[in-house]
C-alpha cells in the first residue's frame, strides 16, 4: 500500500481526487485501508476499481476478464473455473463501467491530435435482435476513439460516435473518411462548429470550421456483394485531403481500410461479435461492456505493429513496441491489463457551496444614539 498515489473518494472532501499531498495514511494493513485525514473517513484500496466489495480472488478476476477480452466464450470459462454464468456477466459488467471511465478521462479530454479519422458501423447478431455498433479511430496514432451501440442506425447513432470524436480532438481541423451514409457529413458539419462571437446580445452564430475536409467511399452492392467503390470529396478539396494523407503516411486516397481492420481485430476479440458463432450476447448491456474492455484493452495494452519503431543498436532488441496510446503521446510504457484495471479516476475537483441568502450588513445603532 502505498499511500502517495492514493487519493480520498469522498465527494464532501476539500481534499478529493488529490493524490501525494501528505493527507492520505494507511489505516489498515489487514483490511487494505486508507484513512483521510482532511474529512476522517476511511475507504479501501479497491475503491473505484472493479474489484471493489469483491469477495473472489483478484487473480481469478484478472483471468476471466483477460480470457474475454481475447474471445473466449463465456460458456468455456464457466466450465474451466466452476463460476455462475451470472457472476462472470457481473464481473464484465464492472470492467466495461471501469473502462469506459478510464478512456473519458484519459482520452474524451481534447488532448489528442487527431489529423486523420475514420468511422463505421457493424451490425451485431443479439438473441432475439440485431443492433449496430459504430465505431471511430484516429488513424496515425490507430488511437479507438470510443464507440456507440444502438437498435437503428440512424442519425443519432452517428451523432453520438461524433460527439466522442469531439471530445477527444485537440484540433476540429481533421481529414474524415467514412462510407456513403449521409448521416456522417450532416454529423461532422453539426458539431465541428464554433461560435463567432461578434459582441451583440444573443446566441452566437455557429460556424463550421474550415480546415474540416470529408471524404466518402461509396460502395455498390449486386447480391450481398460489393461489386464497385467510388470516392467523393465532400468538403473540402482532392489536393487539400491528398495532402493530409501525405503528411500522415496514411494512404494515396479516399479509403475506409483502417476502420474495416479495427472491426476485424473487435470481432476477433469479442465473442458476440463473431458472425456466425455459439456465443451470442442475450443483452445490449453486455455486448457495450465487452466493446469497452476491449476498446481500451487495445488502445493501452496492446502493441500495434504498424506503430513499433526500431530499437537502438547499443539496446540489443530490433523493435520498440508501442501501443496506440503511446502512439498519441498519452503513456510512455505499455500497460497491462492489472495496471488498467486498477486505475481510479479522480472524483471532479472539491468547490466551496456557495453561499446563500442576502449578505451579512453590519449592525447600525439606533437612531437617537446616531443623532445624539
Amino acid at each position: 500500500m502505498d499511500p502517495q498515489h492514493a487519493f480520498c473518494p469522498n465527494l464532501d472532501c476539500p481534499a478529493r481526487g488529490q493524490a501525494g499531498r501528505g493527507t492520505i495514511r494507511v489505516h489498515s494493513q489487514k483490511e487494505q485501508r486508507y484513512l483521510c485525514m482532511v474529512c476522517g473517513h476511511t475507504f479501501a484500496a479497491t475503491t473505484g476499481t472493479p474489484f471493489y466489495r469483491l469477495q473472489t480472488e483478484p487473480g481469478l478476476v484478472l483471468v476471466v476478464l483477460s480470457l474475454l477480452s481475447w474471445a473466449c466464450p463465456v460458456q468455456a470459462i464457466v466450465a474451466t473455473f466452476l463460476l455462475d454464468e451470472r457472476t462472470v456477466a457481473a464481473w464484465l459488467q464492472r470492467a466495461g463501467q471501469h473502462g469506459q471511465q478510464v478512456h473519458q478521462h484519459l482520452v474524451q479530454q481534447g488532448q489528442v491530435e487527431l489529423q486523420h479519422v475514420q468511422a463505421d458501423e457493424l451490425w451485431v447478431k443479439l438473441v432475439g435482435q440485431r443492433v449496430w455498433q459504430a465505431m471511430a479511430l484516429a488513424v496515425p496514432s490507430r488511437l479507438w476513439l470510443g464507440g456507440v451501440i444502438s437498435p437503428q442506425r440512424d442519425k443519432a447513432l452517428i451523432l453520438a460516435l461524433v460527439q466522442q470524436v469531439r471530445a477527444c480532438a485537440s484540433s476540429l481541423a481533421i481529414l474524415v473518411c467514412v462510407d456513403g451514409l449521409a448521416s456522417y457529413v450532416t454529423a461532422f458539419q453539426r458539431v465541428f462548429r464554433e461560435p463567432v462571437r461578434t459582441g451583440r446580445r444573443g446566441r452566437p452564430r455557429l460556424v463550421v470550421e474550415p480546415g474540416l475536409l470529408i471524404g466518402q467511399v461509396v460502395k455498390r452492392y449486386a447480391q450481398r456483394r460489393v461489386i464497385s467503390t467510388s470516392q467523393r470529396v465532400v468538403r473540402g478539396t482532392a489536393q487539400a485531403i491528398g495532402s493530409v494523407l501525405e503528411s500522415t503516411a496514411t494512404g494515396t486516397g479516399i479509403h475506409t481500410a483502417y476502420i474495416e481492420r479495427l472491426n476485424a481485430t473487435f470481432r476477433s476479440h469479442l465473442a458476440p461479435l463473431v458472425r456466425r458463432g455459439r456465443a451470442i450476447a442475450h443483452t445490449r448491456a453486455t455486448l457495450e461492456a465487452g466493446m469497452w474492455l476491449v476498446g481500451v484493452s487495445y488502445n493501452w495494452c496492446w502493441a500495434h505493429d504498424s506503430l513499433r519503431l526500431e530499437a537502438p543498436v547499443a539496446s540489443g532488441r530490433m523493435w520498440l513496441e508501442r501501443t496506440p496510446a503511446m502512439a498519441a503521446g498519452l503513456t510512455d510504457h505499455p500497460w497491462i491489463l492489472r495496471d488498467l484495471l486498477d486505475y481510479r479516476v479522480p472524483p471532479p475537483a472539491w468547490v466551496a457551496p456557495k453561499r446563500r441568502g442576502r449578505p451579512l450588513k453590519q449592525l447600525q445603532p439606533p437612531p437617537m444614539l446616531r443623532a445624539a
